[in-house]
């Protein structure tokens, strides 16, 4: 649908409104500018000969309500700075208002002090981000949900639940159990088993060190049923690989396996790619290129687009928790 035309189906949406895409995650700040039908902002980043981020906005923003995509994902480093770069740019050209969409939150795994002489990373994060002028917050799925007090501006914690559950509906499963990975994952789980009106099962793992896992057992019952195993994440795909085989090896039918944020690092792929499950659901809040043939990417970008025009219609998104916008899925 051409812009103009949609842009009129969203009268919330004015002439003050601005829309701006880091270099993180182009595609998926394309899709919600098109659910929006608005047009990305006008934005020069470039990198200069010696790797600094060189950043200019070509539109006038002054007085505007400003929204920024960009997910804090791998490269992390390069893509936080220029999150914080883009912000001050805004701030300093007088936008009036600037959210930060940052669909995945990088450094989310160091949220407290778990042994002596670290870092919080989560909170120092934050801290930058706020600092560089961010008047809000978006993102989805945060590793630990504390970390939204960790910001002393508003965040809205969205939750790529609604969009997963509706793909796992298509596979009209009998008798499904949804199980967790982890003891820590438990919350999750219950939550998407209780959406799917299923039974709940969890894998006991034991951590040998940071890299390794032993999985020991399956508390619940797996035998004979289809199973979707939930995460928030996919980092080196360990943790799934093993959970798949462990609930496999105790009977499980047929194992799909539904995970908001893709980092898939190091051996991720070929560790999916073997697993044994039927289908890997993942969302785009980071760009998977050229994703194995066991992956399903579905977009999260109507979720977003959704939250970004309640925000600037300055509705409630707290109602975006239970409802059920849906996923496109490419």
């Amino acid at each position: 649908m051409p812009a103009d035309r949609r842009k009129r189906e969203n009268p919330g949406i004015d002439d003050r409104f601005r829309i701006f895409a880091g270099r993180a995650h182009p595609a998926l700040s394309r899709a919600i500018a098109d659910e929006l039908g608005v047009e990305l902002g006008n934005v020069h980043i470039s990198d200069f000969p010696d790797g600094e981020i060189d950043i200019k906005v070509n539109v006038d923003v002054r007085g505007h309500d400003v929204f920024v995509v960009q997910p804090t994902c791998p490269p992390v480093n390069q893509n936080l700075v220029e999150l914080l770069l883009l912000i001050d740019c805004l701030r300093r050209a007088s936008a009036d208002r600037i959210t930060a969409v940052i669909p995945y939150f990088g450094y989310a795994r160091k949220d407290r002090k778990d042994e002596g002489r670290v870092p919080i990373s989560a909170k120092l994060a934050a801290n930058l981000i706020t600092e560089a002028g961010a008047d809000r917050v978006v993102s989805v799925d945060l590793h630990a949900a504390q970390i939204q007090g960790f910001f002393d501006i508003p965040l809205d914690h969205l939750y790529a639940k609604p969009v997963l559950i509706s793909h796992f509906r298509k596979l009209v499963l009998q008798h499904a159990v949804v199980v967790s990975p982890d003891v820590g994952g438990v919350k999750m789980a219950r939550s998407y088993a209780k959406e799917l009106a299923a039974e709940l099962a969890i894998v006991d793992k034991r951590r040998i060190n940071a890299t390794q896992t032993e999985v020991e057992a399956v508390i619940g019952d797996v035998g004979g049923r289809p199973v979707l195993i939930v995460d928030d994440m996919i980092t080196t795909g360990g943790s799934i690989a093993e959970a798949v085989r462990i609930v496999k090896r105790f009977g499980a039918k047929k194992v799909y396996v539904g995970a908001t944020h893709g980092v898939l690092a190091g051996p991720a792929r070929e560790r999916l790619q073997q697993s044994g499950a039927e289908r890997v659901f993942l969302t785009d809040t980071i760009p998977i290129p050229n994703p194995p043939s066991i992956v399903k990417v579905v977009s999260i970008a109507p979720l977003l687009a959704t939250a970004i025009l309640r925000i600037h219609r300055s509705e409630s998104v707290s109602g975006l928790f239970e409802e059920k916008p849906e996923g496109s899925s490419h």
